[in-house]
């Protein structure tokens, strides 16, 4: 009896609560993408597949190493839970009460309004704790910032509207920041790509 009361009870607490919703689908989503692009990146679950496609990987500027980093997979998956979804848990409340319509104007308006505000925020924030999280200092993190912001903000601005404006248009809200996490899966495997390129590789990168 218990498994069926605590089930009800999640169900109770993630409806009640939509920022548990989000919360929960970015802790999974976030390392599901570190995953993936560590399996891209030519890591493999034991030491026999150590250097596998090592050409190939080459040429895409990454650097098989052999099994998977799981302190990297936890490291996307705090983040991902405790950072991410709270904050955008955040902007969504407030763009939705500054533009409560569902129009298309409105959605395009709340897009070019997240681009500019919220996304580079978000990117900052990426590079900077994500650096401290794997122990570098300010200095270093400072570094990041400044080497991988750009490119990454380029690309962004590419993908990220048209999925804010349909977010915004056709989502409900109380739906919006599990549908954001769903979409995020593909750019979270971009950004762990980003996030471990060495500095003199950002250029070739993209």
């Amino acid at each position: 009896m218990a498994g069926p009361l605590l089930w009800q009870n999640f169900k109770v607490l993630v409806t009640r609560y939509p920022i548990m919703r989000g919360m929960i689908s970015y802790s999974l989503i976030w390392p599901t993408g570190s995953l993936i692009q560590q399996t891209v990146e030519g890591r493999r679950w034991g030491e026999s597949a150590n250097f596998r496609a090592a050409s190939s990987s080459a040429h895409l500027h990454f650097h098989p190493t052999g099994t998977y980093d799981w302190w990297r997979v936890f490291r996307f998956s705090m983040y991902g839970g405790l950072f991410v979804a709270p904050t955008l848990y955040g902007w969504v409340k407030i763009s939705s009460a500054m533009w409560p319509q569902t129009s298309l104007r409105t959605g395009v308006i709340k897009a070019a309004v997240e681009t500019i505000s919220y996304t580079p925020g978000a990117m900052t924030c990426f590079y900077f704790i994500m650096s401290l999280l794997e122990s570098k200092t300010v200095e270093e993190a400072v570094a990041e910032v400044g080497k991988k912001f750009l490119p990454t903000y380029k690309v962004a601005l590419s993908v990220w509207p048209l999925v804010a404006t349909i977010n915004f248009t056709l989502i409900p809200e109380r739906n919006r920041v599990p549908f954001i996490s769903a979409c995020s899966l593909c750019w979270t495997c971009f950004l762990a790509y980003m996030k471990h390129l060495e500095h003199h590789e950002v250029d070739g990168a993209i």
